[in-house]
């Protein structure tokens, strides 16, 4: 029971926040996805790097030197997120934005569930899986055509028209983020009274500095999330709880005040 007081009081605070908030902006990682059936990187067990060096198979230097290995590696796993669907914890993020209680949606992932959902303001920081492009000649195909192209290979990599090896257009290590994409987010960030981090390690860098700059400009970091993270002493709010459930419970919370 205390447990349950303890949480119910998070997820009252964070509804404070967010109903006092000029701007709430929200940054989600690998964790928002994990009720849809994706694995994280990190998870003891299941994690996508469970096995596997990712500087081996997902580095670009990787996808020059050897793209039939990258798309032995990613091909299944791009098939399997395009069959994936959003879960309570995406809908409830759209919810927020139909109510106006949410600005935009900035996403480390790249597995289009937040676009599926219905978000209207997003911005892929990492990319998305949704298409992949020829570097050669700037050609864009959509991922199931992609599919169709890789399953038709000899050689199991998806081609351009042009000849040339398709990549996907996602950040891979060795890569820098889209800067029009990294702009957007710092703007969002610097501009939102509360930054809701959601299923995040705040590890990986450059988008792991987006709480420090809404802090810097006197807005709250409020976090979503069952890991620790390097930012948890300096949370307005941290809430450790499933996902689905503890954005569920903002809604509901928010949909209270309103009715009462």
């Amino acid at each position: 029971m205390a447990g349950e007081v303890a949480a119910l009081a998070g997820v009252d605070r964070l509804a404070a926040l967010v109903r006092s908030a000029g701007s709430v902006v929200a940054l989600t990682g690998a964790g928002i996805s994990v009720p849809s059936g994706i694995p994280d990187f990190r998870s003891l067990g299941s994690g996508l790097w469970e096995n596997v060096d990712p500087m081996e198979v997902a580095h670009i230097d990787a996808w020059r030197a050897d793209p039939e290995r990258f798309w032995h590696f990613y091909g299944d796993r791009f098939q399997t997120l395009h069959d994936k669907r959003p879960n309570g914890a995406h809908h409830a993020l759209v919810e927020l934005e139909r109510r106006g209680r949410l600005d935009a949606v900035i996403t480390q992932n790249i597995d289009m569930l937040h676009r599926k959902a219905g978000t209207g303001t997003l911005v892929e920081v990492h990319g998305t899986i949704e298409f992949s492009c020829c570097l050669d000649c700037g050609a864009r195909y959509p991922l199931g055509e992609v599919q169709q192209r890789l399953d038709a290979s000899p050689v199991s990599v998806p081609g351009c028209d042009c000849g040339r090896p398709l990549k996907p257009d996602v950040v891979l290590f060795g890569e820098w983020l889209p800067a029009g994409a990294l702009e957007r987010a710092h703007a969002l960030a610097a501009g939102a009274d509360v930054l809701l981090c959601i299923g995040s390690s705040l590890e990986v860098h450059p988008v792991a500095q987006l709480p420090a700059v809404t802090r810097q400009a006197g807005g709250a970091v409020a976090i979503v999330t069952q890991g620790a993270t390097p930012y948890d002493s300096r949370a307005a709010v941290k809430l450790t709880g499933d996902v689905e459930a503890e954005l569920q419970a903002l809604v509901a919370a928010l949909d209270g005040e309103r009715r009462a």
